[in-house]
């Protein structure tokens, strides 16, 4: 009995540890985000409206696995209808021995579509209106906030705010997989169908 009370004590001090790990994550990546976004936003600035088509990109910029930091531009980017654009860091293969993280830009009225991962999933958001929809249960929440998504069970959210937000997904995994089922059931105006798939995130 006295393992099982040890185990679950250093499964909850590894949470509490993903979530201080996440925040500062979040304000470090907001701090460079930021500068990065200064670089890139002119082009988006001056669209009048979201991207049309998907992007996936490569990190345009090389990495060291043994750095302490990583820039944006040093991530995979991509863009996913109706308004989320994401960056990827996939932990095996920036040094990690057992995280992985997604940062989004998402857009109102934009998320991602119907999917599950092999792993537990945390989100954290500092500031924003996101209405979820966790296995069979749909709610909205007012940032700032940490959501638990456990492992199997299938998620999405949508902006349900007004103004842009960036969320951040930890991952207790250095190679989290996901599988697509769907499109997203909270976006009521029949967005594009997402085919479903497997593999690495995403």
């Amino acid at each position: 009995m006295k393992n099982s009370g040890n185990l679950k004590s250093s499964t909850q001090r590894l949470l509490i540890c993903l979530v201080v790990l996440a925040i500062t994550a979040m304000a470090l990546f907001s701090s460079v985000a930021t500068s990065q976004k200064e670089k890139e936003t002119p082009q988006r600035k001056e669209q009048k409206k979201l991207p049309d088509k998907e992007f996936t990109r490569a990190p345009e910029k090389p990495h060291d696995p043994g750095a302490f930091v990583f820039n944006f531009d040093q991530l995979d980017y991509y863009y996913r209808v109706p308004g989320e654009f994401t960056h990827r860091l996939t932990g095996d293969q920036y040094g990690f021995e057992s995280m992985s993280f997604i940062i989004t830009e998402t857009h109102p009225g934009g998320g991602p579509g119907l999917h599950v991962h092999d792993t537990e999933e945390a989100h954290v958001l500092l500031e924003g209106s996101v209405e979820y929809r966790i296995g069979d249960k749909t709610f909205t929440v007012q940032g700032p906030y940490v959501a638990k998504v456990p492992a199997g069970v299938a998620h999405t959210f949508i902006n349900a705010g007004s103004k842009p937000f960036n969320l951040i997904a930890v991952f207790g995994s250095k190679h989290p997989n996901t599988t697509r089922i769907g499109p997203n059931p909270l976006i009521r105006n029949g967005s594009k169908k997402e085919e479903p798939q497997s593999g690495p995130i995403p």
